[in-house]
């Protein structure tokens, strides 16, 4: 039996996406995860100070010393690691736990035009140099290799199980009803277009939904004045996935909220307001449109009829599965 680290990107975090994630890598990873010896730990908040091995040694070299360390998914990865809060808390003084993980669906985000020196010097602890790492698109994949690593695109873990026989059970009319997504973000609000969204969502469509993805989405719906004739539903997956097993559409700027709902067969129309969307499309075909097109191009694509055609790369994603296996192991 392997003793297996699973950092948890979901843990502390205020965004129901990483849960999505998470869920997707656990259902995903079942052969490797339910036949061993699984640890958890977070990665928004730090996972070990050095005072620790003083009271706990015993347990950190038992995590230290993992057959295998997982990175579940989200955009980690930065070209500056020095940014304050970062998605991965962790800094050169506290990697001992995790040294040598293993990149499981990451993506990256653009705070700098290139990698510096503090954090080529943290990935070279934090990268395992042996396995080949697991990236959500191509710019991540490029950047990896950049530093010396191996990695495959095997796209986002959350579209993994979305193959051409689910995707032809998606509806390719509009429903009566639409749930939407806003996005709270300072750099991801724009008023006006989001407004428009709404405008269009309620012109179209009998019943309209609203899912926080995150606490703060729900503030920025009432900023917004678009509450009325809005029906909330309570930000957690539980009760996402409720509404879900009704005849409705999706629509709006949360990606995982709208992979989420191609999940669960029901037809969506992803917003792209940066790169995680941009990038995710070109490597898996989702269904997206750019926000600043909307104006033309949103009504459009409601009242017509549309395939949902998810890539997938299964080639890719098991020739990553079959580095942690025995050649006598198998995996459904």
């Amino acid at each position: 039996m392997k003793k297996i680290l699973i950092f948890d990107t979901s843990i502390a975090s205020l965004n129901m996406g990483d849960e999505i994630i998470v869920e997707s890598i656990k259902e995903n990873m079942a052969y490797l995860f339910e036949e061993n010896y699984c640890m958890t730990f977070p990665t928004h908040t730090p996972t070990y100070y050095k005072f620790q091995n003083v009271y706990s040694r015993k347990y950190i070299e038992n995590y230290s010393n993992a057959d295998f360390k997982f990175v579940c998914g989200s955009n980690l990865l930065f070209k500056n690691m020095l940014r304050p809060m970062p998605v991965w808390n962790i800094n050169v003084f506290n990697t001992k736990v995790a040294n040598s993980s293993i990149l499981l669906g990451v993506g990256s985000g653009e705070n700098a035009k290139k990698v510096n020196l503090y954090t080529k010097f943290l990935y070279k602890k934090l990268l395992n140099k042996e396995f080949i790492h697991s990236v959500r698109d191509e710019k991540t994949k490029i950047m990896i290799e950049k530093l010396g690593y191996k990695a495959i695109n095997t796209g986002c873990p959350t579209l993994w199980n979305i193959d051409e026989k689910h995707c032809k059970q998606i509806p390719k009319e509009k429903s009566k009803s639409v749930i939407f997504t806003l996005t709270h973000y300072e750099y991801a609000k724009n008023e006006r277009l989001d407004s428009l969204m709404i405008d269009i969502l309620k012109r179209n469509y009998s019943e309209v939904y609203f899912w926080p993805q995150c606490i703060e989405d729900y503030d920025y719906l009432v900023d917004l004045g678009q509450e009325k004739g809005v029906k909330v539903v309570t930000p957690n997956l539980a009760s996402y996935r409720k509404i879900l097993k009704q005849d409705i559409d999706y629509v709006g700027s949360r990606l995982h909220g709208g992979i989420f709902a191609i999940q669960n067969f029901k037809r969506s129309i992803i917003l792209a307001i940066d790169n995680r969307a941009r990038e995710i499309k070109i490597t898996n075909n989702i269904p997206c449109i750019e926000r600043d097109e909307l104006d033309g191009k949103l009504e459009k694509m409601i009242v017509s009829n549309f395939n949902t055609e998810i890539v997938l790369d299964a080639n890719k994603i098991n020739t990553w599965k079959d580095q942690f296996v025995s050649s006598e192991e198998k995996y459904e």
